[in-house]
């Protein structure tokens, strides 16, 4: 479920980035990577993605469970490239990205072998 909630926040990040251009600039007034559009889209893909894995670990899914393990190192990598814009914010995501590593790598209280 934290899979999807992340995934959601990302893909409004990503909408904004779109949206307002000056969403992922510094204080001191540079652009962190690649342009805004980029940015903005890989931001909203990478949030679709999350959502999609979300729903798949929720159907109990293997599969979902190695793609969101990749996406939420992803999101928490990106997170790192904006923590000078956004800090609180950043260190939030990258908690979320931890939290959800964690609960996909851990094994099940029930689990045997």
């Amino acid at each position: 479920m934290l899979g999807v909630v992340l995934g959601v926040f990302n893909a409004i990040e990503g909408l904004i980035a779109l949206f307002r251009e000056d969403y992922f600039v510094t204080p001191g007034g540079r652009l962190l990577v690649f342009d805004y559009n980029t940015w903005g889209w890989i931001w909203l893909v990478l949030g679709v993605l999350q959502l999609a894995a979300g729903a798949g670990i929720l159907a109990g899914q293997t599969w979902a469970r190695i793609v969101g393990i990749i996406l939420a190192g992803l999101a928490m990598i990106g997170q790192f490239a904006f923590v000078a814009a956004y800090p609180i914010w950043s260190v939030i995501g990258i908690a979320l990205s931890v939290v959800i590593i964690y609960g996909l790598i851990a094994a099940p209280r029930n689990a045997t072998g």
